[in-house]
């Protein structure tokens, strides 16, 4: 800390005033962020009534774990929490497969037709079917209410193209040489020394996806009728959006203002829930993902 007020004492007066109002920026931009995780995060252990009627309490005596025992006794959040990891995750490995097998060729200079498919990608980054013909298009393949129609629709992504290619092409072509001297074919050179060299890009790839699919809920609330199918996002969708409460967490006696108290009481520990895996899975990703998107953004 000394240090730090000793460099800033070093700086001029219009220095100091200038690095002054950047800090204060800052330190509002922090609070504008933290603040309402931080009461999302209170609120979850908090009785809704006394939420509602109070306001947020600081009070550990006022917290209880009902809305989260509440949560994970009820099936269909659980089933659709599994559900949103099964397709995030899914969804994830099938855009890295995709992505990189595309990308690979159309890194390598002498590739015929390169250009053409070069065009053909890029078109769709501006053009695209909509969601009418893509409805009907996944109906004639018979995927409608299956899980292929929320993970092949946008499984392949031209700017997830376009960021492996350029990183593939900063790799040192004196790598591709000594693989052609030893013998190696391209696909014994992709396996054996592209992967193991792409883990920045993967990282960058897997978790765009897996965030991604994560956060989405339009395409299975379009195409999955099938309660048992649809991801997390959709049921949350219907708490929070709807005030539906799943079947069994309330008696048909029940009125109105009590199935908005349950909506009310599970609603921030749902969201506390559904982001935890973000929340853990960032960390172990972040190196390669802060390498990944420096390398695939810039050509070396």
């Amino acid at each position: 800390m000394k240090s730090i007020y000793k460099t800033f004492k070093k700086h001029t007066a219009v220095d100091q005033v200038i690095y002054l109002s950047i800090a204060i920026l800052l330190l509002l931009m922090i609070l504008v962020v933290v603040y309402p995780l931080f009461y999302i995060i209170i609120a979850s252990f908090m009785d809704p009534t006394q939420l509602l009627s109070d306001g947020l309490s600081l009070n550990i005596s006022d917290y209880s774990l009902k809305s989260y025992v509440t949560i994970l006794k009820d099936n269909s959040i659980m089933k659709g929490f599994l559900m949103s990891l099964f397709y995030s995750s899914f969804y994830a490995l099938i855009v890295v497969i995709s992505t990189l097998t595309i990308a690979y060729p159309l890194s390598i200079r002498n590739f015929v037709g390169k250009k053409l498919l070069m065009t053909l990608i890029l078109i769709t980054m501006f053009f695209g079917g909509g969601l009418i013909p893509t409805y009907l298009l996944l109906k004639s393949m018979g995927f409608l209410n299956t899980i292929w129609a929320v993970l092949l629709p946008g499984a392949i992504g031209a700017w997830n193209v376009i960021l492996a290619k350029t990183f593939f092409e900063s790799l040192p072509k004196e790598l591709r040489e000594a693989a052609e001297i030893d013998g190696a074919s391209h696909f014994q050179y992709f396996i054996k020394i592209v992967l193991p060299l792409s883990k920045p890009i993967i990282a960058v790839l897997a978790l765009y996806a897996f965030v991604g699919q994560w956060n989405s809920y339009f395409d299975a609330m379009i195409y999955i009728e099938d309660q048992h199918l649809q991801p997390l996002q959709v049921v949350l969708r219907r708490i929070l959006v709807q005030n539906q409460v799943p079947p069994g967490m309330m008696s048909a006696q029940q009125q109105m203002n009590e199935l908005k108290k349950i909506a009310e009481m599970i609603k921030y520990s749902s969201i506390v829930l559904s982001s935890l895996p973000l929340l853990l899975l960032y960390p172990f990703f972040s190196k390669s993902f802060e390498k990944g998107v420096m390398i695939g953004s810039v050509k070396g």
